[in-house]
């Protein structure tokens, strides 16, 4: 089945409060009955879609979807406040308990790789399951590789378009002049910061390069842009750099499924190959015809073949 499971429908959404100021939207398709997976989106600051339902056949999974903190429709929308990844980890374990589940898969691609390996770190006794895809663990390294000239050797003509709004000093810490443009700026300022870090981010998606246009701005990538800068600002929040793989006690004990495109430019594959290595459980599947798309043909391929085998 290389298209996923088309046209699953939402069973039920509802808004959870989270905190005082957050409100998470949640939906949850297939069934009820079946093997409960919670999808956690990428970015940070991306979003749920239909999209996102294609991996997991609905007759045999309880597929359990949200947007994270300050995106998507959950409120406020772009909140900076209180958004971290050990946020979305309390987050997660309130979605749980208002499930019910003593444990579930927890299924994460990009970010949301990161984002399932902290839950991991946290909680690795409600975990049956990992099953990640594009892995990104959160180290400098990566964020440099993305936003400081590393991918810039992949996609020079789309990373000039990116440095041509900072200034010749500003091109020294490009993360940090973007944080600046999109969180302190004036409105055109935040407009056009929002617009020039996501179109970059944007055009290394893919296998085959997609160049987006230049002068749109959804909500989707204002907010990718408003959270991706808040986060790799702040070193992503963690107390030292190589966060996960220090803690890779807490987890490697748990069956993991690695999905990596060969040619992802954005989250090259050397942290998923240095993450299997470290896990003796999990399994590492190089897709040679993919970037970092999970919707590239053959990564979505694997991918569905990958969850359908888990549950025979």
């Amino acid at each position: 089945m290389e298209a996923g499971y088309q046209n699953t429908e939402v069973n039920q959404s509802f808004y959870l409060q989270v905190d005082d100021q957050h409100k998470l939207y949640v939906e949850d398709c297939g069934n009820t009955k079946g093997q409960p997976v919670i999808f956690l989106h990428g970015g940070p600051g991306s979003e749920i879609t239909p999209s996102c339902r294609l991996f997991f056949d609905p007759e045999k999974y309880h597929i359990i979807l949200f947007d994270q903190r300050g995106t998507g429709k959950s409120k406020p929308f772009l909140s900076t406040k209180n958004n971290t990844p050990f946020d979305s980890v309390r987050d997660m374990e309130l979605i749980r308990e208002y499930y019910g589940y003593d444990n579930w898969f927890v299924f994460g691609g990009s970010y949301g790789s990161t984002l399932a390996l902290v839950y991991a770190i946290l909680h690795p006794e409600r975990v049956e399951q990992l099953i990640l895809r594009g892995i990104f663990l959160g180290r400098q390294e990566e964020i440099e590789w993305l936003y400081e000239g590393g991918a810039a050797k992949f996609y020079p003509e789309a990373y000039e378009k990116y440095l041509s709004l900072l200034s010749d000093e500003e091109q020294k810490n490009c993360v940090h002049a973007y944080y600046q443009k999109i969180h302190q700026g004036d409105k055109e300022a935040h407009q056009a910061a929002c617009r020039y870090w996501t179109k970059w981010e944007s055009s290394l998606l893919t296998l085959l390069p997609h160049f987006p246009e230049e002068d749109q701005l959804s909500p989707s990538e204002e907010a990718t842009a408003v959270l991706e800068s808040h986060y790799f600002e702040n070193h992503m929040f963690f107390e030292e750099d190589n966060y996960i793989l220090n803690n890779v006690h807490r987890f490697n004990d748990i069956p993991m499924e690695i999905v990596q495109g060969r040619y992802d430019v954005i989250c090259p594959p050397n942290s998923a190959y240095q993450l299997h290595q470290a896990c003796p459980k999990s399994n590492l599947h190089l897709v040679e015809a993919s970037g970092h798309s999970p919707y590239d043909p053959e990564m979505l391929k694997i991918i569905v073949a990958i969850m359908d085998q888990l549950t025979e």
